[in-house]
């Protein structure tokens, strides 16, 4: 062999490759239909774009009246309401003025039940006196609420309530339940301390002296937060009583949500400080959870979109409040925001907000159209420029095709060779028939890995090889010859034949190659011909996949009532010579090297240790954490002087759950390597008291109990105990 060794094969990135290999090129077929499509799509999207731009400008300009007109609309609607409400509260307390003694005993109740059935915003109607009475009508809004600790009689709709003071007896708080038709259903009263001249909504509107409404608040007779519309009155210029309604805002936020302006539409009701007063889409909720008066700011609401376009809104508002759009995720919103203040005496301000695409659709659907039809027409059009293209471009792409599964390896005898009455194109067929039958024959007597790398690169084979780091792999079928025995010879052959394919698949699932078949046994190698940077792992890997393959293999072999089979593994990583041996008429491709040798030895070890995948401290180095090991023993290999520490290989991370260990197997690693360090530190006690804790764990494992069975015998060596592995190991 020559002083410096040819690299026969490397990388195709290492060397010069054919310059045919890197040129650009394309399909006859396909170039025909490219240049037909990069000359009609563009101009069908050129269509359908102008279409859509058009179409857009007069969908905003849409949307964006129809936003108008809906604030417009829905502002004075609110406004008309709340004028209503205003009205009858106005006209029942001018009616305690003109007449004082109409809200002073029960003929009122019958008097604000008029009153309630005017609106269906209203919760109830109610008067409070400067005597403390106060009398109310009032809606059964939940009739799962109890009142008083009792539940509302069945079919119940409505309530009348009354509270009349008595200096003599306690103050009791009555209500009389009234199905729809208004006849009584049942009464019930507890002692209250209830008295209107102390709430809220009777000093709001005494203080103001006219109609008025008040801020947002709880109104704990329901549990819901709302708004109260007071009117006070007095009679002969004293203060008589307040007259007042409650409105919710969930009633609110019903009202917004039956007029969307479109069908994807949010409306909101806002106070100055973007309070939500109410929501169409629910996402202000003010049920009977609320035990304060706690409005949800616009920003912290569920609805993304909304504290979007809130935070959106242009700094200087006009008088009639601001039409703007914006984008969030690709999508476009039209926004309405408009201010009730010089209506209706309030900070607040309506909130729409639609997504364009609602307005959008109709024209978006008819764009499809258009677009689908025209990619129909190209369709057609290629269909039949791809049948003539075919015509004529057919022979060319199956030989084609059969020469890409020559160059990948892969079997082309379902690839008919084409016929064609072109000369040339015929004879190509021939001889790519002929080189499709030898190069099939040469891949089946020299490892794959290199036949691959032959038809990739334009190096010629020679003799030669280079020192590569790689991870060699020794398997061997244990107690063969007791097997041969027990098994007859064509069975023996199949199970043998079986279990190689099965290492053959495995070595090249990891990117492996397979060196040579030595009777019963496999020599593969990682790292060459292509470099591999974690080669052990792969390796490791690949034992792991093969043992877990065997497993099942053995399964099937012991329902048949058939011997198992056992399969050790050894595994090393060094420097060795890679390359093609031999001599000019005949070479194999293989690694030669005292790494060679130590992988070899550790596939003996597992027969002295009684383990099955046997790894050495270089594999375990450059595998690193990767994968789940436990010390075995320190060796000598015959030959060399320096010591080998050896490992059994237990598991990997990273390879699929099937090679994950499982918290046992992690527990007894764990335990090994503190009996190891312990032997090599000379600590025969703390060694035999680790390993006899392996011994509880897993009775049977056999590292463990041939260290207990030598350390008590004490066959243990100074240092720790150390074996010598030549020839006849393994």
């Amino acid at each position: 062999m020559p002083e410096k060794p040819t690299t026969l094969i490397e990388d195709a990135s290492d060397g010069p490759v054919r310059s045919g290999r890197r040129r650009f090129s394309v399909p006859l077929k396909a170039t025909i239909l490219v240049v037909f499509v990069l000359t009609t799509v563009p101009v069908l999207g050129a269509i359908v774009e102008i279409n859509r731009r058009s179409s857009d400008k007069v969908a905003r300009a849409h949307a964006a009246e129809m936003v108008e007109r809906f604030r417009t609309e829905t502002i004075r609607e609110i406004v008309t309401e709340f004028d209503a409400l205003i009205s009858v509260i106005t006209t029942a307390a001018e009616l305690g003025r003109e007449a004082p003694d109409i809200f002073t005993d029960n003929r009122a109740l019958r008097y604000l039940f008029s009153l309630l059935q005017q609106s269906e915003t209203m919760l109830n109607v109610y008067v409070g006196l400067e005597d403390g009475s106060f009398r109310q009508a009032r809606r059964i809004q939940d009739p799962t609420a109890e009142i008083h600790g009792v539940l509302p009689p069945p079919g119940s709709e409505y309530a009348y309530r009354l509270v009349e003071p008595s200096q003599d007896a306690p103050t009791m708080d009555r209500y009389i339940f009234l199905d729809v038709d208004r006849n009584e259903l049942g009464e019930v009263a507890a002692e209250t301390g209830y008295d209107p001249r102390r709430r809220p909504w009777y000093n709001f509107g005494v203080s103001a002296g006219t109609t008025t409404i008040t801020d947002p608040e709880l109104f704990w007779a329901f549990g819901l937060l709302g708004f109260t519309v007071a009117a006070p009155y007095s009679v002969d210029g004293a203060l008589a009583g307040v007259v007042a309604a409650d409105v919710t805002l969930d009633s609110f936020s019903d009202y917004l949500a039956q007029k969307p302006v479109s069908p994807n539409s949010v409306s909101l009701l806002l106070d100055d400080r973007g309070l939500v007063l109410a929501a169409s889409d629910g996402s202000a909720n003010y049920g009977a959870d609320n035990q304060r008066v706690a409005l949800p700011h616009v920003a912290d609401v569920e609805n993304r979109l909304v504290s979007l376009a809130y935070s959106q809104r242009p700094e200087v508002e006009g008088d009639d409040g601001e039409v703007y759009g914006f984008t969030y995720n690709g999508a476009d919103y039209i926004v309405g925001l408009s201010s009730f203040e010089e209506d209706l005496g309030k900070p607040w301000r309506l909130m729409v907000l639609t997504p364009l695409s609602d307005f959008t659709a109709e024209f978006a659907r008819n764009s499809r159209q258009m677009l689908i039809i025209g990619l129909a027409a190209i369709a057609v059009q290629l269909t039949i420029i791809y049948i003539i293209a075919s015509l004529v471009a057919s022979p060319l792409q199956r030989l084609a095709m059969k020469v890409t599964r020559i160059q990948s390896l892969e079997s082309s005898a379902d690839l008919p060779l084409p016929r064609s009455r072109v000369r040339e194109v015929d004879m190509l067929s021939h001889a790519i028939d002929t080189l499709d039958t030898a190069v099939q024959s040469f891949a089946r007597f020299v490892p794959i890995g290199l036949v691959r790398e032959l038809l990739k690169s334009d190096r010629k084979l020679e003799l030669g090889g280079q020192s590569r780091f790689l991870t060699i792999l020794f398997c061997d079928v244990e107690a063969f010859s007791t097997l041969a025995e027990r098994i007859a010879a064509r069975d023996l052959l199949a199970r043998i034949s079986t279990l190689l394919s099965v290492v053959n698949k495995r070595v090249h699932e990891e990117r492996g190659t397979i060196d040579k078949f030595i009777g019963d046994g496999v020599m593969a190698f990682w790292g060459a011909p292509a470099a591999l940077d974690d080669h052990a792992w792969h390796g490791c890997v690949a034992a792991l996949a093969i043992q877990r393959d065997l497993d099942r293999l053995n399964a099937e072999w012991r329902s048949d009532d058939a011997p198992e089979m056992r399969l050790r593994i050894g595994i090393h990583s060094d420097v060795v010579l890679v390359g093609n041996v031999g001599s000019k008429e005949r070479m194999s491709y293989t690694v030669l090297g005292d790494g060679v040798n130590i992988a070899s030895r550790l596939e003996g070890c597992n027969k002295i240790y009684g383990t099955l995948v046997c790894i050495s401290h270089d594999t375990f180095r450059e595998a690193g954490d990767r994968v789940c090991v436990r010390p075995i023993d320190e060796v000598y290999v015959k030959g060399r002087r320096a010591s080998v520490i050896i490992y059994e290989l237990m598991g990997a991370y990273g390879a699929g759950e099937l090679f994950v260990p499982d918290p046992e197997t992690v527990e007894v690693a764990r335990i090994t390597r503190q009996a190891f360090d312990a032997l090599v530190a000379g600590d025969k006690v703390a060694a035999v008291s680790a390993y006899r804790a392996v011994l509880a764990i897993r009775p049977d494992d056999p590292v463990a109990k041939l260290h207990v069975e030598r350390l008590e015998a004490g066959k243990d060596l100074p240092g720790g105990a150390v074996r010598m592995l030549g020839n006849g190991d393994g």
